[in-house]
């Protein structure tokens, strides 16, 4: 028929047409149409919420094999790849981490713990101690920094304690940071009912406590992404109120105030600048640690991060400035405005105690309202911190499944990286706070401090030891130091500084420890009962530390302590094995900028 060419050309036109391109074929001039594809409609959001949940089916939180036969085998090769392959979600940027390193934890150890250490030390030994603390922290930071850069991996410096000290002690600070975050929780929220009774609110405590742990609970459920923009609004609110009041506290003690009576240092001079001597200024230590406490969550966040060799020297570099600016400077003019023998401060007296030493200074000024906004501030200040603990809490118990050191259920990772049952643990143990309906709620907090702040020198003194060996194995193993994609600032002395000033406050702590300052009513702790809970107040980490490692140490025995420098990881967890070409190319952009420049990345 006439018609019938004409059907098989056009019929061959269609078959090579630019749409016929993405079409399946069966055979020359013939298609399969498009609408016999199927594809899967979008589920409801509902559907989608709940299958996020779901365990990611990619994820293998232990390595087959990496457990001995006889089941007491710890393969700490095995370990280093489970934290090094981690399926959580890297969705933090730059400018999370940024603001995470500057004001990400400053919480009631800033704006209320320090009222403990002012009234036990005085002036002088807050500033003295805060200056030390924070000198020693820039050093650990700095070594953190390096390792975490190279080996952005799950768990981090715990991580690295298994890697580069010994397994055991991995173990042991594994555990000791997270409940050292899983009593944090609970912690800010009892300070918030202690902070809230400012207004002299007839509300229930129980009803803030279940307000602000929801709060925390549903930022951590939406994942890390929820997480990082969680910190970045709160820490800019901490960062402003801070600048603002070191503004403020700067005009005041000149004589700015609406009182218009210059302060300057009276203060240091009566009641004085010292209280209880040498030994308050040792009991200050470890309240100091526990206001320091978090800044080491910048390396934690590392394995969350998009691009960690980029955002993380920066988000180091910038922990100066916070210890500098936000600890230094702001605790020196608190000084200078509240007396240590106020009978305000928290632990001065027996009577009750629901202030801050910045909230003091502002009413001492006689500014009202302004005092309010301050308290806001330390409400802003305790959701941001309990956001940290469930993370910090929940990711490394994620990792310490990961290398067998804990229950595999916490390994579980859900199709959006988060390791859901970390996360849902941690938020349950911020019921404990739900002990500020108690009338015990002041016991509370000097327990959970007490924990809190001990297991940071640890965390810390292990980072130091951690990096020393780590520049050890590296060079051994025939790595150039220059060849590092991040080198520490302070270097491996700096470690060898932090790492020793570590062991001088655990011995200072120790000394307060068994033998207590006097009461700022002049009275002493006596009688074996109340020496004793006082020092296990003091030293209730050394303990829970020890009986971890030991343990672990005994039941995975093999018979040396350590782990060899020849013998340790340096390849899993590296995210770029083009490493030295990068290094390469980075410097020889760094070589081509200005003066002003090259000074701004040195401090910046």
């Amino acid at each position: 028929m006439a018609g019938e060419p004409y059907q098989e050309e056009t019929e061959k036109a269609f078959s090579s047409s630019p749409e016929s391109s993405s079409l399946e074929t069966q055979n020359f001039g013939t298609t399969v149409s498009i609408y016999n594809d199927y594809v899967k409609p979008r589920e409801s959001l509902p559907r989608r919420i709940v299958e996020s949940f779901k365990r990611d089916p990619n994820a293998k939180a232990i390595p087959k094999g990496g457990i001995g036969a006889n089941g007491k085998v710890f393969d700490v090769e095995a370990a280093a790849i489970a934290t090094a392959e981690s399926p959580l979600a890297r969705k933090l940027k730059g400018r999370h981490l940024q603001m995470i390193a500057i004001g990400g934890s400053i919480g009631t150890g800033l704006f209320v713990a320090s009222g403990k250490s002012l009234s036990t030390g005085g002036p002088a030994s807050v500033l003295i101690a805060y200056t030390l603390i924070g000198a020693m922290l820039y050093c650990t930071v700095q070594a953190l920094g390096e390792m975490a850069v190279l080996f952005p991996v799950a768990g981090s410096f715990a991580a690295y304690s298994t890697r580069f000290l010994d397994p055991a002690w991995g173990f042991a600070m594994g555990w000791n940071y997270a409940m050292q975050w899983l009593v944090v929780l609970p912690l800010e929220v009892v300070s918030a009912s202690i902070t809230v009774e400012f207004w002299g609110s007839n509300i229930s405590a129980a009803v803030w406590v279940a307000i602000f742990l929801t709060i925390i609970i549903c930022i951590n459920l939406f994942g890390v992404r929820a997480y990082g923009e969680a910190e970045f609004v709160f820490s800019i609110v901490k960062v402003i109120a801070v600048i603002g009041f070191i503004i403020l506290g700067i005009i005041l003690d000149i004589g700015g105030g609406p009182n218009g009576s210059y302060i300057g240092g009276k203060y240091w001079i009566n009641p004085g600048a010292f209280n209880n001597g040498f030994k308050g200024l040792c009991s200050v230590f470890v309240t100091a640690a526990f206001a320091f406490a978090g800044t080491e969550l910048v390396g934690l966040a590392a394995a969350e991060t998009a691009n960690p060799r980029k955002s993380l020297p920066t988000a180091v570099k910038q922990v100066f400035w916070r210890i500098t600016l936000f600890y230094v400077v702001s605790l020196t003019l608190v000084g200078l405005l509240v007396r240590y023998d106020d009978g305000r401060l928290i632990g001065s007296s027996d009577s009750d105690a629901k202030a801050s030493p910045f909230v003091i200074a502002i009413e001492n000024a006689g500014i009202k309202g302004l005092d309010s906004v301050m308290n806001v501030v330390i409400m802003i200040a305790v959701i941001s911190v309990g956001n940290s603990a469930v993370y910090g809490s929940s990711r490394t118990l994620a990792a310490l499944a990961e290398q067998s050191q804990a229950p595999a259920c916490f390994a579980y990772i859900d199709r959006k990286g988060r390791p859901l049952i970390a996360i849902l643990f941690s938020s349950s143990l911020g019921l404990l706070a739900f002990l500020a309906v108690s009338k015990n709620e002041q016991d509370a907090f000097v327990w959970m401090q007490a924990l809190s702040g001990l297991s940071s020198i640890f965390t810390w003194g292990s980072i130091c030891l951690a990096h020393i060996r780590f520049r050890r194995a590296w060079v051994l193993q025939g790595n150039s130091i220059d060849d590092l994609a991040y080198k520490s600032q302070a270097g491996v002395i700096g470690s060898w500084i932090g790492f020793l000033f570590n062991i001088l406050v655990l011995f200072a702590q120790f000394w307060t420890g068994i033998a207590p300052p006097p009461r700022s009513n002049g009275t002493r702790i006596t009688g074996a009962s109340d020496l004793t809970i006082n020092f296990f107040q003091a030293y209730m980490a050394m303990p829970i530390v020890m009986i971890f490692f030991l343990g672990h140490k005994l039941w995975y025995w093999k018979g040396r302590w350590g782990v060899r420098a020849a013998d340790m990881d340096l390849k899993s967890g590296m995210r770029e094995l083009n490493l030295a070409e990068l290094v390469a190319e980075e410097r020889l952009e760094q070589a081509a900028w200005p003066k002003w420049k090259k000074y701004y990345k040195i401090m910046c």
